[in-house]
């Protein structure tokens, strides 16, 4: 696990942006923000009878979630959770974009809600959350998981729950805030409140330990010096000689996991004069690669000494176990085992090392998939995940060495797992060549084998396939990768190019200095560049510091990155392009992680493929679509017209929407259609259609055979699609007008006096349906200073809406509006029609008014 990362414990920054952890400590005892979120997030939990709870806060850059404080649930478990996209499909996110507190009581909801998410975390737990806000901003989201099979929770004391520790958290943040060095009055409710380190692990209370072996501290709690006596100078694992007596010191030695505690034991001494039972981990033998620790407990009281001087006087006591406990646990027929929160082995009595094949002291501090090769298939630490996330017990069966068959019983609580082994029979049906083979002697050991792909990385690829569903242009798939790449592994700037006539051609950057990209625009295959060669070899190259990349390419040009992956965007054998991204700081990139990022290239570049070729397609589709609409409308004495055409969201965003002003004997035919269907064929038929109407109006024949005869020839096609047409011939002398409607809705008219209607024509069945149909006429009159209104369907239609509620807001929005200006009018009708984002058909709209006597 790679959960201590690269920042040393005494180097940690603040954790926030703008904070300064000397100068707040001194101004306030909770001088970190984990600090304010600890005691509401464990009081969550407690009153929600839960297991864990979580604070997420948003990343300096607002494009992540970044989880701040986690208690009841290991930090290693939640890693591939640790960044979250703002606009990922996870429920933390969606209640920060939402602002809506959302419960989900079993795993049934949440795959109703989030099926992604199920997919990459498919265990049955019950889990709530709520928007934290300061100042009325969201900041960051506060959730709480709870077992799903015990005793039912009812939701409003859970939302309950969560709303008093929700104020609670606002209240400590909001103060907080306003103590942090640079604050200001006017900006202070919100300034800063946000987080781009390491998750801060908090446990939940829990009864002490019994000690086996004591040593005696003294914490000077002013001048922040440790000394001990030799067995507490053993229990933090140095001698007296290498042990300089600084807290620093000491915080090197205690797990990551729990710094928090031992922190919190200096605040709780400065606060009431003692310490009771803090419970972390020291280093008990250093390792880089598995380092093992050892429960110890802190307890004291504070004295003062010479004046002013405050000294905590104290026990540092070994809480590894109890020895009745374990004498107990010796008599046992079965194997007993215990793992911490991490899954790492606390205890194993003598017959589970019996069963196990391995002794007491190559087990402790590790993980059983490190230590026992055939233990090492990702399912079983799968099953430790389940315990742990459930909170119910958990079994399953495991093939050991010498064909013995060993059956295991997971019981677990909140510090941890409790285990049981055992010897069972071969499951009827067990096919041992299904069984992970185990690995011989030599072949490799925990430090250097690869482990598998575990559920980080699927989560990742999971989200990322999910996300790239729904993007369907090439900007839409690079808007996504970045959405989601950046976030989810920690990057801070991306660059995505593309092949192009045998160059790379960048099509979309993020994070990097004004320009700095200029100089890479338009490379040839054969440049001397990672990004190209990442290309043309067809493997991914990764780089963990600024260094590294110099050494392989001393003379390329660099930011102030210091590390880097470039992915070959690779689909189907054929290259794309290829995905750069940076690192702030030097970054390790774990086996796990190598192979998340390979696997999201090939999706992105799946993904760029078919959005190119769509794209290709949607630009020959919009060249037909304006070569079918009318250019510009001929200019009518006493009449102002003008048409808009508004694609639609989903398909082509092109379809069989059109309008026409054509000039006949009698007057002007002002005429809107609509063919079914959103593609290449129905803009075509509409073409014909078009062109149609526009011959039969222009050679005299009455409104009434126009439409007969052009529903004549649309059956005649035998096209299979249908039409609609509203067909209005009007005298611009007079203001009379004839009007023909066949399926297609009724057209608006707004008077001079701001009065709106619908104008409900008689009308005939659709185009094409009835060769020899009849399509009644009617005849009105408009008054000078009318405009009339002629619209397809996708202007007042909404998916799940009604017509004619869509057509009233219309009405509204043409009785309020101005008609001096026909083309501001028109703007203003669109921009109604754009109130939803899921709006799938085009809009065409004609709007004519009426000026009588007065000439244009």
């Amino acid at each position: 696990m790679d959960d201590a990362a690269a920042v040393p414990h005494g180097e940690r920054p603040a954790g926030v942006h703008g904070g300064d952890a000397e100068e707040s400590r001194t101004a306030h005892p909770e001088h970190r923000v984990e600090d304010a979120l600890a005691g509401p997030v464990v009081a969550a939990v407690q009153d929600v009878g839960g297991y864990g709870g979580l604070v997420y806060l948003r990343s300096r850059d607002r494009r992540s979630l970044v989880l701040c404080v986690v208690c009841g649930v290991a930090r290693s478990l939640l890693k591939p959770w640790w960044r979250l996209p703002v606009g990922g499909a996870v429920p933390a996110a969606e209640v920060y974009r939402r602002s809506e507190e959302l419960w989900l009581p079993d795993e049934r909801a949440t795959m109703l809600r989030f099926p992604q998410f199920t997919a990459a975390l498919p265990y049955s737990f019950a889990h709530a959350y709520r928007p934290v806000r300061v100042g009325g901003e969201n900041v960051g989201v506060l959730a709480v998981l709870r077992s799903a099979s015990r005793e039912p929770a009812d939701e409003r004391a859970v939302r309950a729950a969560l709303r008093e520790a929700g104020r609670d958290m606002e209240e400590r943040l909001t103060e907080f805030a306003r103590r942090m060095p640079g604050a200001t009055d006017a900006d202070a409710v919100a300034y800063g409140i946000d987080y781009d380190d390491q998750p801060v692990n908090v446990r939940l209370p829990t009864p002490p330990a019994l000690a086996v072996e004591v040593g005696i501290i003294e914490w000077d709690l002013d001048g922040d010096r440790w000394s001990g006596d030799d067995e507490a100078l053993s229990l933090l694992g140095v001698t007296r000689a290498e042990f300089g007596g600084t807290v620093a010191e000491v915080e090197a030695r205690v797990s990551p996991e729990d710094l928090y505690e031992l922190r919190a034991s200096r605040r709780e001494a400065e606060e009431t004069g003692q310490v009771r039972a803090r419970h972390f981990r020291v280093l008990d033998r250093p390792d880089d690669d598995h380092p093992r620790y050892r429960p110890v407990e802190l307890w004291g009281h504070v004295v003062r000494v010479e004046g002013a001087a405050r000294i905590l006087v104290g026990a540092l006591v070994d809480a590894a176990g109890g020895v009745t406990a374990a004498e107990a646990a010796e008599r046992l027929p079965d194997g007993l085992f215990s793992l911490d929160q991490d899954g790492r082995v606390i205890y194993a009595n003598r017959r589970c090392q019996e069963l196990l094949g391995s002794g007491l002291e190559r087990l402790l501090g590790h993980h059983p998939w490190e230590v026992l090769p055939w233990l090492r298939d990702p399912a079983y630490e799968d099953r430790y995940r389940a315990a742990m996330l459930s909170q119910e017990p958990v079994s399953y069966l495991a093939h050991a060495p010498e064909g013995v068959w060993l059956g295991f019983v997971l019981y677990p609580g909140v510090h941890g797992v409790t285990g049981r082994v055992f010897r069972t029979d071969a499951p009827a049906g067990a096919d041992p060549g299904r069984i992970p083979v185990p690995v011989t002697a030599g072949a490799g050991t925990p430090s250097d084998m690869v482990p598998p792909t575990r559920a980080g990385a699927l989560y990742h690829v999971v989200q990322m396939a999910s996300v790239l569903t729904e993007a369907v242009t090439v900007r839409d798939v690079c808007r996504a990768v970045a959405e989601q790449l950046l976030p989810g592994f920690g990057a801070q700037e991306i660059a995505l190019y593309t092949i192009r006539d045998g160059r790379m051609y960048l099509l979309w950057e993020s994070g990097y200095p004004r320009h700095f990209l200029d100089p890479f625009e338009g490379v040839t295959l054969d440049a001397d560049l990672p990004g190209v060669h990442a290309l043309t070899t067809r493997l991914p190259l990764f780089f963990e510091s600024s260094e590294a990349l110099l050494d392989t390419y001393p003379e390329i040009a660099v930011d102030a990155k210091s590390a880097w992956a470039f992915l070959p965007l690779i689909a189907s054998g054929h290259p794309v392009g290829s995905c750069i991204l940076g690192w702030d700081a030097p970054h390790r990139f774990t086996p796990e992680e190598r192979s998340a990022l390979t696997a999201l290239g090939g999706l992105a570049a799946q993904a760029m493929e078919r959005a190119r070729l769509y794209d290709a397609e949607s630009a020959v589709a919009r060249g037909l679509q304006e070569g079918l609409l009318p250019h510009r409308l001929p200019v009518i004495d006493r009449l102002r017209t003008t048409g808009r055409y508004l694609p639609g969201t989903q398909g082509m965003a092109i379809g069989g929407d059109w309008y026409d002003v054509i000039r006949t004997g009698r007057g002007v035919a002002l005429v809107i259609g609509d063919v079914e269907g959103h593609s290449v064929g129905a803009a075509a038929v509409m073409g014909q259609l078009r062109s149609a109407v526009h011959a039969f109006a222009a050679s005299g024949r009455p409104p009434q055979e126009v439409i007969t005869h052009t529903n004549q020839l649309l059956a005649e096609l035998e096209t299979d699609v249908f039409a609609t047409c509203c067909y209005i011939e009007l005298e611009p002398a007079t203001g009379r007008a004839v009007a023909v409607r066949a399926g297609h809705p009724p057209p608006l008219l707004r008077h001079p006096d701001g009065r709106t209607e619908s104008l409900e024509l008689p009308g005939g069945v659709l185009l094409g349906v009835q060769p020899d149909a009849d399509y009644p006429v009617t005849t009105l009159t408009l008054a000078p200073g009318s405009v009339l209104v002629l619209y397809t369907d996708g202007l007042v239609e909404t998916p799940g809406g009604d017509i004619g509620t869509g057509i009233d807001e219309v009405l509204d929005c043409l009785a309020d509006s101005r008609t001096d200006s026909v083309d501001a009018l028109a703007d203003r009708l669109i921009r109604s029609a754009r109130r939803t984002e899921d709006r799938p058909d085009d809009v065409a709209l004609l709007l004519t008014a009426y000026d009588g006597d007065t000439e244009v």
